[in-house]
């Protein structure tokens, strides 16, 4: 039977609270032991589902004070990732980290140096990799009856709506403030493509920009906040029209929760009335680009495509992967396989695991990692960790290479770790 193990949460935003969550509806696995967090409020909401844990306004007095947990759960924002989690690792806890590692590669790099000398565990939260629908993928592939991979295809539609509440409005709308789109969405998707065909990237090229959410295509009439402007109800990215109805069907639930404490549409629009997610998509200190293209070569030379695009429905990736003896297509839930041998074509389905969107679990791949982690942690057993620090730091790698492609119009090739 494995040991129970005991964890310590810095940074109880939407992610942290997800990974808490977790930890309440399996007691006889894992029990949380601390939180630590500047606001009041998401400490209190932790503390709710974990009676009597210790809270903290810091991840520096957390640390301080001694977390009395085996392992720390990091979930602090992108550009609050490398000094606790290289604190931690040094203080002998076992990491679990979310994504993206860091904003820089040398940060990267030193948050992996860090796990390594201490001699800890990684995982970092690229959830995609703990999916049935991701074990699906990688049992048909292994299976061999696509034979030899030879090229990829794949989408990652944002969802227009989305886009404009986290990368127009929210907390990830600048690199400044966060990190590239690219990083901060999308990491996922080239970690996901290594994942699923075995096979580390080598060369990138990228494409993309701010193409829509911008001033100059600010609609005449439009005010500068959507409770004030005359062409709101027209408007396909109307603050109005995503938080009131979302509040009313599910009540305090993400997205609405990102924006606002309150649970009533009062406080609702308060929060749009003077916070950051009722301004005009238009009239944002938005700087990431709403949609990029990347054309990749793996090992072994089979080429692929990545498209990220916020100008689609909110749905899970859709994926080819074509071989020289058959092709999959996958949408999330279920694969299409044709094998050319005999023209036959196969459907299998994961079954109902939910939406691929952080409000529902991410397809059961919250649940996935946070399983996986603590069994690791309870019997030693790193195996369980499907994202370490070495495939991690492949595709963050890989994330910067398609940046500087990007940036300098070039085909630039991933370094080696």
């Amino acid at each position: 039977m494995e040991r129970r193990v005991a964890l310590a949460l810095a940074g109880a935003g939407i992610r942290g609270q997800t990974y808490a969550s977790w930890v309440a509806r399996n007691p006889d696995r894992a029990r949380l032991v601390a939180v630590a967090d500047p606001d009041p409020h998401r400490r209190a909401l932790v503390a709710a589902e974990h009676p009597g844990i210790a809270e903290y306004a810091s991840w520096q007095e957390l640390l301080d004070a001694g977390t009395g947990a085996d392992a720390v759960i990091v979930a602090t924002q992108d550009q609050e990732h490398v000094a606790p989690a290289v604190a931690f690792a040094r203080a002998g806890h076992d990491l679990l980290l979310e994504k993206p590692l860091a904003p820089s590669e040398e940060e990267c790099r030193a948050i992996v140096s860090a796990v390594s000398e201490a001699g800890v565990r990684l995982a970092v939260c690229h959830v995609l990799r703990y999916t049935p629908y991701t074990d699906l993928v990688r049992k048909v592939v292994g299976t061999g009856v696509l034979g030899e991979i030879m090229s990829v295809q794949h989408l990652e539609p944002v969802g227009w709506w989305h886009a404009a509440h986290s990368y127009v409005r929210g907390p990830w709308r600048s690199e400044r403030l966060a990190s590239p789109m690219l990083l901060a969405k999308s990491c996922h998707d080239l970690d996901w493509l290594a994942y699923v065909t075995g096979r580390g990237i080598t060369r990138v090229s990228s494409f993309g920009d701010l193409g829509h959410f911008r001033p100059e295509k600010r609609p005449a009439g439009a005010a500068d906040r959507c409770l004030d402007c005359a062409i709101e109800p027209d408007c396909p990215y109307s603050a109005p029209k995503l938080y009131y109805p979302a509040l009313r069907e599910r009540g305090a639930v993400w997205p609405v929760t990102a924006i606002t404490d309150a649970t009533d549409e009062a406080g609702l629009t308060e929060a749009l009335r003077t916070g950051p997610f009722g301004r005009c998509v238009y009239a944002c200190d938005n700087d990431v680009v709403d949609h990029q293209v990347l054309a990749m070569e793996f090992e072994g030379g089979a080429t692929g495509t990545f498209t990220m695009t916020a100008f689609t429905e909110q749905t899970h990736r859709q994926t080819w992967i074509f071989g020289s003896h058959g092709r999959l297509i996958g949408d999330g839930e279920r694969v299409s396989v044709l094998d050319f041998r005999t023209g036959r074509t196969e459907i299998a389905e994961t079954g109902p695991i939910g939406d691929g969107n952080a409000g529902d679990g991410h397809g059961g791949g919250d649940d996935g990692l946070m399983d996986a982690f603590v069994r690791a942690v309870a019997t030693g057993d790193e195996s369980h960790i499907r994202s370490g620090p070495a495939e991690s730091l492949a595709s963050h790698l890989a994330v910067f290479a398609a940046e500087r492609a990007r940036h300098t119009g070039t085909v630039v090739t991933v370094p080696g770790q």
